[in-house]
């Protein structure tokens, strides 16, 4: 424990924990074997940190929440495994995140400047890029694969294995059992494509020309009717002239479960 570290003599701390610099630790917290706490992180009162767990810089972690237990896939029989969290995250009251199994990569991962908030549920295997929300009792199955700047609006639920596109979004209680490409919007249950996220892109510094060119993808993905190999090859010249769309293009040819239509 570094000694720059603010514990509070009511938390628990087992002995093999590992806490950097300027780390605050709240009363009846609980650290336990394997856990390792980055610097500046701000943990909360009444938490449940886990190990083998690597926590980045600058992380808070709210009240209630259990970060690092194992997973309750009967496939699980105590395998070492791991959660890795990046910097600057934000992991509000009562969210539940689970290690790894082995029958995957043996790691849940969440990378930078993320904010989950209360209730949220990341199952194990999963994987959070950078830069996105999940919204109260969003909840990812296991093997979950979430682009950078993906919004997950309330109660949304995405089915095991399912990879949602980077700066996409998905309306408030959605059901999500099919892979959602880059860029798309997507509401109800199960989830429909809706749109494209033309606002959130605005907000991003997309220009109006690449917002223009990703909505034409758009309409050749789902209002032309075509497959996916068709769309694609129509793509193909926009991807040549936009390098915006080749990150829709990936999500089409990457996806393994079939996109929402």
């Amino acid at each position: 424990m570094h000694p720059s570290a603010a514990v509070d003599p009511r938390a628990i701390i087992d002995p093999s924990a590992v806490i950097a610099a300027n780390v605050k630790i709240g009363p009846w917290t609980m650290v336990g074997a394997g856990v390792e706490i980055g610097e500046g992180s701000d943990i909360r009162s009444h938490v449940v940190l886990m190990g083998p767990t690597k926590i980045g810089k600058n992380n808070r972690i709210y009240q209630f929440s259990t970060v690092g237990d194992d997973t309750p896939d009967l496939k699980y029989k105590g395998e070492p495994t791991e959660l890795i969290i990046g910097d600057d995250n934000v992991i509000r009251e009562g969210v539940t995140i689970h290690r790894g199994t082995v029958q995957d990569r043996g790691k849940t991962i969440i990378g930078d400047k993320n904010l989950l908030m209360a209730y949220v549920h990341v199952g194990h295997d999963s994987v959070i890029g950078n830069n996105c929300i999940l919204v109260n009792n969003a909840a990812l199955a296991g093997h979950v694969n979430v682009g950078d700047w993906a919004i997950l609006s309330g109660f949304t639920l995405v089915h095991q294995f399912c990879h949602i596109g980077a700066h996409s979004f998905a309306g408030f209680g959605c059901g999500i059992s099919k892979d959602v490409p880059a860029y798309v919007t997507v509401s109800g249950t199960p989830a429909e494509a809706k749109t494209i996220n033309s606002e959130g892109l605005k907000r991003r510094g997309f220009s109006a020309e690449s917002i223009a060119a990703i909505r034409r993808c758009y309409k050749i993905i789902y209002r032309q009717n075509n497959t996916v190999d068709e769309a694609l090859a129509a793509m193909a010249p926009i991807a040549a002239e936009f390098p915006e769309v080749q990150l829709l293009a990936d999500s089409l040819t990457q996806s393994q479960r079939g996109i929402v239509r």
